[in-house]
């Protein structure tokens, strides 16, 4: 257990954000054939384009739990684009840290995120600098960031 910190215990115990958002305005489902961790993020976004709601649903370790948790808590509030800034970095930092074998955790969370959005893009005929060059199909190992960058 010493290799996570307390606020990624707590993510991890009591996740924030749990579940699905009924008839969401955006789906985003990614995985890692690598580790199995799987993750769904659904959100609401309100006329001004500002995220009202995140939900996710997670099947994987402790660290992707907290990752996810921790994120949909850092894009609520937030508008579209603020949320397209979110990087795998900032869910770190904002979790104090994970273990260097766990990183992709966060980079799991960050394309979820990317890719419910890109879903309620599509969906409103929408465009976003955020999603610029972003595949929502892409395999992890096509995108791979790090902690330290």
């Amino acid at each position: 257990m010493a290799m996570y910190n307390d606020k990624v215990m707590d993510h991890f115990m009591h996740p924030r954000n749990v579940g699905e958002i009924e008839n969401p305005d955006g789906l985003g489902k990614y995985g890692s054939p690598v580790c199995g961790d799987m993750m769904q993020i659904t959100i609401k976004v309100d006329d001004n384009d500002v995220i009202s709601d995140a939900k996710f649903q997670t099947f994987g370790c402790g660290s992707a739990i907290a990752s996810s948790s921790v994120a949909t808590e850092m894009i609520i509030g937030k508008t579209v684009d603020e949320a397209l800034e979110l990087t795998n970095k900032q869910i770190i930092n904002e979790l104090g840290g994970l273990p260097d074998v766990k990183i992709h955790c966060s980079v799991l969370a960050d394309h979820a995120i990317k890719s419910a959005i890109y879903d309620y893009a599509q969906k409103n005929g929408k465009t976003y600098k955020g999603l610029e060059g972003f595949d929502p199909d892409a395999d992890e190992d096509d995108h791979h960031d790090v902690a330290d960058e």
